[in-house]
């Protein structure tokens, strides 16, 4: 599983509360790196006070007054990051047990910039001056290569100003959110996030409630001034540059959503296409989830709709309390390499678009209209880790979620229906042989040996399953002392149906002899028939919008399969929007049109299911 990033700019005012300490944390234990941007405005004066030094200013024509930093002055700054910012943001980190590297962007060339032309300024006498010797500039390149071994190396790696000069000299002071956004871009960051003192980006600044909730490239500008400017050319240098998703949050927290302006690099060709676009917009490779959890439950909250995010981190949103419960189950992960969402020809392209956030935009969009009766309960879950063998969303599901029917958000396309997958068989298999050369006479390697017991293993199961469909999905190889060894992953797919006991026993058979055999996974394939209640209703909405649908098993897997391990009696099928083998490769993208129709034959199916007599019998 991947790890995410975050990129993180907090001002000093900020650092000098606790509360942002504990919120980095607290992204670090969700299992993401994070890069901390420290700017040092506060420090900076601390630091000139306690060495009885006057801060140095320029006054320019429109009346903004800047800090001055000729050659001479630059000692001074990074003294004022180095010996009060930055330490207070190690201690501050350390105290909460997290491992923390500081440093100035300047040292060993991690950041380097390029120097600003001269400024033009006011004399003490208000006559219009050049100033050739001020050291600020812009960063333009990272040492990102260093930078990932550190945030490999330290829960938290923590930068500020100055940066290197990449032509020479002293260092350039840079802002702090430009510098942010910069290593963003350069390091392919997650999430940027830009903490200010006041609640977002305001429409009123005299108005602490005016937070502008969502912003597009072009609209912050009218709403910012001073410091504000900043933030705002940060979140456009990022939406420009790369596929993070981005927000200024505040006051000084990353963690109240009603203070959050979240910029979106595109908007929907269309209102009903908009939940759709932001959904595919927002990056969530498995494990890293929570935010696109945390944004949709605030899109279902502005509608009334009551959504959690659960022990496990799944959004659950749901209408109605009656005991006939209809759960729509998708997923909120994607697999990785992301790249920024576009609309092109009437299709989204971005990764998850079809797989499969297209199916849990859908569903929430149809929860919110849904006419639920009131013995009837509608429930939608986006699950977690629906990508990897984990389905810790879906196990948890299984356990907390009783449904009397289930549809599974995957893609069908908006004209099919999916009755059942194939399941899961998956093996983790050692094979180790005393080190020698490989040269020996009749020498036999590890990764000999594993690829040929990976093979008598494949030949066993298969004969067991022969529809199975099955692939050596990993291998690596180490060197020891005494031994070396060769681990491989062998994975089947195995029809509904299938004896997984019989597969197991065929399996490890091949044990024993320097070879180890774990059993990953077992989950069985499952099928539901075609004349249930539930598949009824979409038979029955299918005609309604004069459609012939096909009826498909799919020999991938999905959570439906985690749920049938003990909900042997409760009707099952998938459905969702897009063309399934658009999955997981760099063609993914969904027509707005294909979305629609699927949108809306689901929503008949489910008002379909709720008026059946027999809706509430499995």
């Amino acid at each position: 599983m991947s790890r995410p990033l975050y990129v993180v700019k907090v001002g000093s005012a900020t650092l000098d509360r606790e509360t942002i300490h504990k919120e980095i944390a607290d992204v670090v234990a969700r299992g993401a790196r994070v890069l901390l941007v420290a700017g040092g405005a506060t420090g900076i004066a601390r630091h000139y006070a306690a060495v009885d030094r006057p801060v140095p200013t320029l006054r320019l024509a429109n009346g903004d007054e800047v800090r001055y930093c000729p050659p001479e002055e630059m000692d001074h700054l990074v003294d004022a990051y180095e010996r009060v910012t930055l330490p207070a943001v190690a201690h501050g980190l350390r105290a909460l047990g997290l491992k923390a590297f500081t440093a100035v962007a300047a040292r060993n060339g991690l950041v380097l910039g390029r120097a600003n032309r001269p400024l033009k300024a006011l004399s003490a006498e208000g006559r219009p001056v050049v100033v050739r010797d001020h050291r600020a500039g812009v960063p333009v390149e990272a040492d990102t290569e260093a930078l990932n071994a550190l945030l490999d190396a330290y829960d938290v790696v923590c930068l500020s100003p100055p940066v290197a000069d990449r032509d020479g000299g002293a260092a350039l002071n840079v802002d702090a959110d430009v510098l942010a956004a910069v290593l963003a871009v350069a390091l392919d960051a997650d999430h940027l996030r830009l903490v200010t003192g006041t609640a977002g980006l305001l429409t009123d600044p005299a108005d602490p409630d005016s937070t502008l909730t969502d912003a597009y490239p072009g609209d912050g500008a009218r709403y910012a001034g001073g410091r504000m400017r900043q933030k705002v050319r940060a979140a456009e240098i990022a939406l420009e540059g790369s596929s993070a998703d981005v927000a200024i949050t505040g006051p000084h927290t990353l963690g109240e959503p009603a203070g959050w302006t979240r910029f979106w690099r595109t908007r929907g060709p269309a209102d009903d296409l908009d939940l759709l676009t932001r959904a595919v917009s927002v990056p969530s490779v498995s494990g890293d989830e929570a935010e696109l959890a945390s944004c949709l439950a605030e899109w279902c909250r502005g509608r009334g709709i009551e959504a959690r995010i659960d022990e496990a981190g799944n959004l659950v949103a749901s209408r109605g309390t009656g005991p006939r419960a209809l759960l729509l189950l998708g997923h909120l992960d994607t697999v990785p390499h992301r790249w920024a969402v576009e609309w092109r020809d009437g299709e989204l392209w971005g990764r998850g678009s079809v797989d499969a956030k297209g199916s849990l935009a859908a569903f929430l969009e149809v929860l919110a209209d849904a006419d639920v009766p009131e013995d009837g309960r509608l429930v939608v879950v986006g699950a977690v880790e629906e990508e990897i063998s984990s389905s810790k969303g879906a196990f948890h599901v299984r356990d907390h979620y009783p449904a009397d029917a289930v549809v599974i958000g995957e893609p069908s396309g908006s004209q099919k229906l999916t009755l059942g997958y194939f399941g899961l068989f998956k093996l983790a298999v050692t094979a180790s042989v005393p080190t020698g050369h490989s040269a020996g006479l009749d020498a036999v390697s590890a990764p000999d040996r594993l690829t040929r017991v990976l093979g008598e293993i494949r030949a066993s199961v298969l004969a067991q399953a022969p529809e199975a469909l099955s692939a050596v999905i990993d291998i690596r190889c180490a060197r020891g002392r005494e031994r070396d060894r060769a681990d491989g992953t062998l994975n089947f797919r195995v029809p509904p149906g299938a004896d997984l006991d019989a597969l197991r026993a065929a399996a490890l058979g091949h044990a024993g002899d320097g070879v180890d055999i774990e059993v990953l996974r077992a989950t069985p394939g499952h099928q539901s028939g075609r004349s249930g209640p539930l598949a009824k209703a979409f038979t029955r909405a299918f005609a309604a919008a004069g459609i012939k649908p096909r009826f498909v098993v799919k020999k991938g897997t999905s959570d439906m399969n985690t749920l049938a391990t003990t909900w042997h009696d409760v009707p099952m099928v998938a459905y969702g929007p897009g063309d399934s083998a658009l999955d997981h490769t760099d063609e993914e993208r969904i027509g707005g049109e294909e979305y629609r129709a699927a949108r809306a034959l689901l929503a008949a199916a489910v008002d379909r299911w709720f008026a059946l007599a027999e809706g509430s019998r499995r």
